[in-house]
């Protein structure tokens, strides 16, 4: 959503969506509290985007095919990465965190929209730190906590417009 939407509620959407799912897919290694941090991050960052923006949902406005394209290519490496290439358990969690860091960071990348750039900061906030659990069995929940810190201020941030000289 957040990659293929331009409006305030289009985004505000791929957050919450993007948000309970990183949150629910790091359950097994976050543990409840560090799992209800990153939901609690998704969420907030996904109210903050609802209160600026350009209107409406705009999903899919015109000359967004690449964004379409990006879609699913990304999230064909992903699912590659996630079940063949690396091995063990926590093949979800392996899958979410790179479509999630590489789909975000593309569209903060290719955007030139603040509140999208914000709205994708957000999520490769959360996405980090899912991968902590990748990365080491159990990190401190401390971890989770920055991230959803840093997801939730991110939407908040407020951006003012270019002004004319």
């Amino acid at each position: 959503m957040v990659v293929l939407s331009d409006g305030r509620r289009g985004l505000a959407a791929g957050a919450f969506l993007a948000g309970i799912g990183i949150a629910l897919v790091s359950l097994p290694t976050a543990g409840v509290p560090g799992a209800a941090m990153l939901a609690v991050g998704g969420v907030v960052a996904g109210a903050g985007r609802l209160r600026a923006g350009p209107p409406g949902w705009a999903i899919m406005p015109p000359g967004s095919t690449p964004r379409l394209v990006l879609c699913v290519a990304g999230g064909l490496v992903a699912l590659w990465v996630g079940l063949a290439v690396m091995s063990g358990d926590g093949g979800a969690l392996r899958f979410a965190v790179v479509a999630a860091f590489g789909l975000a960071g593309a569209r903060a990348l290719g955007s030139e929209d603040p509140q999208t750039v914000l709205t994708a900061t957000a999520l490769i906030a959360l996405a980090v730190a899912a991968a902590a659990g990748v990365a080491s069995g159990s990190p401190s929940v401390a971890v989770y906590a920055v991230a959803a810190l840093i997801a939730a201020a991110s939407s908040w941030i407020p951006v003012r417009g270019p002004r004319a000289a």
